[in-house]
C-alpha cells in the first residue's frame, strides 16, 4: 500500500460519524504544516524502512520514536512548535507506517533495539544523541539507553511506563493464546473515507482537534485494493506474542542509563487500562521511575496519552528547556 492522498490545505467539509448509533457532525479542517518534512528510505536489517526528516541538515539532531499503531508523522505538531534550529529524524518502526512489514507471523521486541541501533549508526555514528520516545517507542528507547548508555546523551520519555509485571505461572496461558491467535490472525478493518479515519482518531482521542485529525489521517491510512482506507499497521502487531514481559530485566537496563531523562506523564493518562488498578499502578510506575539515576519528572496538563497531539506547544517548550540544560 502506498501513502494516502494529500489533503488540500484550507479545505473544509461537513462530516458525520455514527458511533454506537449516535451521529456526530463536525467540520474537518485541513492544515498546512508549518514545517515541511522529507522522506527517505533505508534498508535496515533487510527491511525497507521509512525515515522522516524535518529541519536543516547539519543542525543538532533529535531522534523521535513513535508508539504502537502510530507513525513518524505523529510528531508533526511538536516539530512545528520547536523554536530552535533542529534536525528532527523520526522513523516508522517495522510493520508500521511506510516501513516494510516483516513478513513473519510474530514481531519480536528485541528486533526494535537492533533497528534503532542501525538507524543511529547510519545518521549519528559515534555520536551520543538526543532521543525521544512515546509509549511503545519510549519503552524501546529506554531499554536501548541502558544497553547502549554511551549512545544516548539525553532521553525524553513520553508515557513509556512499560507493561504490568508477569509471573512464570502465566506462561502456559500466554503460549496457548499465541498459538490460538496464529490459527485465527487479526485483521485491520476498512474505512470508507479519510474522513472516517479522522473520526476514528477523534473517537480514540476526543481532545484531538479536527484539523489535526485530518492531517494525521492521510498519513495513518492508505487505500487497499478494495478501495477501503486501511490503517498502515501490520495486523500481526495486534497479537499478544508468546513471551511474558520481564519487568525486572527492563529495570536492570534502566538502572544502566547514564543520560539525564525527562519523564513526561499526561494529566489524563489512561495507562491504568494496561497497568492495572490506579492505586497499585501508580506505586509501580513511581518505583520504576526511581530506578533512573538522573530524572526530571513533568506532568502535562490537559492532555491524555497522546500528549504530543494534545499539547504540542507545551511539550516542545519542555523538550527545548531540557535539551538546553
Amino acid at each position: 500500500m502506498g501513502p494516502g492522498r494529500p489533503i488540500t490545505s484550507g479545505s473544509s467539509k461537513l462530516c458525520a460519524y455514527n458511533p454506537n448509533g449516535r451521529t456526530i457532525y463536525f467540520n474537518v479542517l485541513t492544515i498546512k504544516p508549518m514545517k515541511p518534512s522529507r522522506s527517505e528510505f533505508l534498508t535496515i536489517r533487510g527491511l525497507r524502512t521509512h525515515v522522516r526528516h524535518w529541519g536543516r541538515e547539519g543542525a543538532p539532531k533529535i531522534f523521535m520514536a513513535h508508539g504502537w499503531m502510530d507513525m513518524s508523522a505523529s510528531f508533526q505538531f511538536v516539530v512545528d512548535a520547536l523554536q530552535g534550529d533542529w534536525h528532527v529524524i523520526a522513523h516508522d518502526w517495522r510493520g508500521f507506517g511506510l516501513t516494510e512489514r516483516s513478513g513473519q507471523d510474530t514481531y519480536w521486541f528485541p528486533d526494535y533495539f537492533a533497528d534503532l541501533d542501525a538507524i543511529l549508526d547510519h545518521y549519528a555514528l559515534d555520536e551520543a544523541v538526543n532521543l525521544l520516545g512515546h509509549s511503545m517507542g519510549a519503552n524501546i528507547a529506554s531499554v536501548y539507553a541502558g544497553v547502549r548508555p554511551g549512545r544516548v546523551a539525553r532521553f525524553i520519555n513520553l508515557e513509556g511506563f512499560g507493561l504490568p509485571a508477569t509471573k512464570p505461572e502465566q506462561a502456559p496461558g500466554r503460549y496457548a493464546k499465541w498459538l490460538d491467535e496464529l490459527k485465527a490472525p487479526p485483521a485491520m478493518r476498512g474505512y470508507a473515507s479519510l474522513e472516517e479515519v479522522a473520526a476514528r482518531l477523534q473517537k480514540t482521542n476526543p481532545r484531538l482537534a479536527a484539523a489535526r485529525a485530518a492531517f494525521l489521517a492521510q498519513h495513518w491510512a492508505a487505500q487497499n485494493g478494495a478501495g477501503q482506507w486501511e490503517i498502515l499497521g501490520d495486523p500481526a502487531h495486534k497479537m499478544a506474542g508468546p513471551l511474558l514481559y520481564q519487568a525486572e530485566e527492563v529495570l536492570a537496563c534502566w538502572r544502566r542509563i547514564t543520560a539525564p531523562v525527562l519523564w513526561v506523564e499526561a494529566e489524563h493518562t489512561d495507562m491504568w487500562r494496561w497497568m492495572g488498578p490506579k492505586e497499585h499502578a501508580r506505586a509501580e510506575v513511581d518505583r520504576r521511575r526511581a530506578q533512573l539515576k538522573i530524572v526530571t519528572a513533568k506532568m502535562m496538563p490537559a492532555a491524555g496519552h497522546m500528549l504530543h497531539h494534545d499539547q504540542p506547544e507545551l511539550l516542545a517548550q519542555m523538550i527545548e528547556e531540557f535539551l538546553s540544560i
